[in-house]
């Protein structure tokens, strides 16, 4: 069902499905199947959490283009335009790209519905794979177990924290949400924790999952001081960092967290 615009497929897509969020993998797996069976995936940075994300995205993204990779990065919502959620080398993509990915989409789920950011996920996964990326960063919509992201078996899984949200969906308790986000964990995987609080739920799933998880305050640190910042990990000491832009105390602990998932990754 092609359509003209971009506009015309996001109305489309507003009115197809019965439920405006609707968790679950397997209706948004069955159709990333079908869309891409040779699926060669990029390394992969999951983020989820409460607060947070949208920063610890930004800083990635910052970190690994000035390093010359080639990076996707696929964020939900958009401020402006709906082209912001998927971007390649921190550009946002053009409508043509994204509509033609809709059209793929369309053309493979056969009767399966799709709720409007099932649709987003899958066009951002189409788009990336046709762009050769050294990495794609995906961000967790919602929870983090059943978000249509978690369909990608993460290289590195990053939780920057966990408040009370969206409970008709993930729980009104720390343990019930922390349960949820830790979804996203992969048995042998590394994982960052940059809640100075996480709820017991995530620590037992961590351990359950066996995934190799690093906390902040634990495992890795920061330091102020008045010329920057310092973070500190195991063995590990980066000195004399220049304050993060973004203002306030817990932009240093999401600097942090960054530093401690690109430092795992080349570990």
């Amino acid at each position: 069902m092609p359509f003209n615009s971009l506009k015309d497929w996001l109305q489309w897509q507003e009115s197809l499905h019965p439920r405006v969020i609707d968790l679950g993998l397997q209706r948004v797996g069955q159709v990333f199947s079908a869309l891409q069976p040779k699926y060669n995936k990029p390394v992969t940075l999951t983020i989820a959490g409460t607060n947070g994300k949208g920063s610890v995205v930004a800083f990635l993204e910052s970190i690994y283009l000035a390093q010359g990779y080639k990076v996707g990065t696929y964020t939900s919502p958009h401020i402006l335009k709906y082209n912001e959620r998927i971007k390649i080398n921190g550009s946002p993509v053009s409508d043509d790209l994204i509509c033609s990915a809709f059209e793929r989409i369309d053309a493979v789920r056969s009767d399966v519905s799709l709720s409007y950011f099932e649709f987003s996920t899958l066009a951002a996964l189409d788009i990336f794979a046709q762009f050769d990326l050294d990495v794609q960063l995906l961000e967790v919509g919602l929870g983090g177990r059943l978000d249509a992201v978690n369909i990608i078996d993460t290289d590195l899984a990053i939780i920057t924290s966990i408040g009370i949200d969206h409970t008709e969906w993930l729980g009104d308790t720390r343990e019930s949400i922390g349960r949820e986000k830790a979804g996203i964990f992969r048995r042998n995987v590394p994982a960052i924790v940059g809640d100075p609080v996480p709820p017991l739920s995530l620590r037992i799933c961590a351990e359950e999952t066996g995934a190799k998880v690093s906390y902040i305050n634990q495992d890795f640190h920061f330091e102020k001081h008045p010329d920057g910042w310092n973070w500190i990990g195991e063995q590990v000491l980066i000195s004399n960092l220049p304050s993060p832009n973004l203002k306030g105390e817990h932009q240093y602990r999401n600097a942090a967290t960054v530093i401690a998932a690109i430092t795992a990754m080349q570990n």
